[in-house]
């Protein structure tokens, strides 16, 4: 039998993609978080759908940005954690405005040419979810 202990204070994500829960551990840099400790249980049974993955980070309040994980997958819930006890439910969705995620693909962009700026993707269409450069408007979407 699996035993994960529960979290005083942090985030549980639940509801992900079967098989994304690495690549989100990578992009929110969850290995980076001080003196956390973080769970990843993969490909999990799911009544709603059929397999998921599961992570728990126990970390300080603030620590993760949700617009990534809006960004990676809006379907994710978020259960934050104090005393613990879930003291919220967050629903994600695509955020307005993204940085440091995604690479400008265009090479004549100034972010391919200024090293210190940074990636800046705006919402341009939210039903294909599709995300242009700030700088150069080059699109960018998970088909490209």
């Amino acid at each position: 039998m699996l035993n994960i202990s529960g979290i005083h204070e942090g985030y549980v994500l639940d509801h992900i993609k079967a098989g994304k829960s690495l690549q989100i551990y990578h992009d929110l840099h969850l290995g980076d978080l001080p003196e956390s400790t973080v769970a990843i249980i993969m490909n999990a049974v799911s009544s709603k759908m059929g397999r998921k993955d599961i992570i728990k980070v126990e970390c300080p309040l603030g620590s993760i940005d949700l617009d990534i994980l809006g960004y990676i997958d809006h379907n994710i819930t978020v259960n934050v954690i104090k005393d613990d006890a879930i003291i919220e439910k967050h629903a994600l969705s695509l955020p307005k405005e993204i940085k440091n995620v995604i690479r400008c693909k265009n090479p004549r962009c100034i972010t391919s040419i200024e090293q210190g700026l940074d990636q800046i993707f705006v919402l341009a269409d939210p039903v294909n979810e599709v995300y242009r450069c700030k700088y150069c408007e080059t699109a960018y979407s998970d088909n490209n």
